[in-house]
């Protein structure tokens, strides 16, 4: 089952894409209501009888500097990257409770490893969903739950379009090259289901990097201008090689 807050948009995916209508449901889910994410979780087992794997895949980020944020965006980051995963988390874990086994997924990212400058309240969440990702992992495990926080550095997806031209966003684009949908698919079929990990980084050597720069913040003050200038010049690169 595939959900998503633009029923009409997911629905154009899945006959464009050809989802077997046999195997596949697909709904509209905004992820800040949790009486939203009962009725789908319900309808979800009414459909197949179980939920082995839940995926918690949306997402928000509004780049801009912390004196210049608006209540807007801080509650929006709030709503969707943490209280979005609270609650799909706490639906699912009942539901996978009484069935005896389950595998959640949550969706993280490296900011939430290491503070990231320009998109602080993003990096907060993503901080705190990893965090409660942990902590449910151990609550959840004697249950037959299997927990994941899986912390990619930035993926190519929609959530970069807002970026272009904008200052604050420089640095997301510092790594050596921008992930694509399909190699984070490729971690989760490849590692995260069979393997079943507490958590994992991808690229593992920008993991290592997000690691040492939370175990000595104060890094950011002199690497911080260098990865900025760096982001900034493919920043730039990369829109320019996108159309108009």
């Amino acid at each position: 089952m595939a959900t998503d807050i633009r029923e009409e948009a997911l629905a154009e995916v899945a006959q464009t894409s050809g989802w077997p209508k046999e195997r596949c449901r697909w709904r509209r889910l905004d992820v800040r209501d949790p009486l939203d994410w009962s009725a789908a979780v319900e309808e979800a087992v009414a459909a197949f009888g179980s939920i082995d794997v839940l995926m918690n895949i949306a997402g928000y980020m509004q780049s801009e500097w912390i004196q210049e944020s608006t209540v807007e965006t801080v509650d929006r980051h709030v709503d969707i990257n943490l209280k979005g995963v609270i609650h799909g988390t706490r639906v699912a874990a009942s539901q996978m409770a009484r069935q005896g086994q389950g595998h959640i997924i949550n969706i993280a990212s490296l900011s939430g490893v290491a503070p990231i400058p320009g998109i602080a309240v993003y990096s907060a969440t993503k901080f705190a969903c990893r965090a409660f990702s942990l902590a449910a992992a151990l609550e959840l495990r004697s249950l037959g739950i299997y927990v994941t926080a899986v912390s990619p550095d930035a993926v190519e997806t929609p959530l970069l379009a807002p970026q272009k031209g904008v200052d604050a966003a420089a640095i997301l684009f510092c790594g050596p090259h921008l992930l694509t949908v399909e190699e984070i698919a490729d971690l989760i079929l490849g590692k995260v289901l069979p393997q079943r990990p507490l958590e994992v980084q991808i690229p593992r050597h920008r993991g290592w990097l997000a690691h040492l720069t939370n175990l000595f913040p104060g890094m950011g003050f002199a690497l911080g201008p260098f990865f900025r200038r760096v982001g900034g010049r493919r920043q730039t690169a990369f829109f320019n090689d996108r159309p108009a």
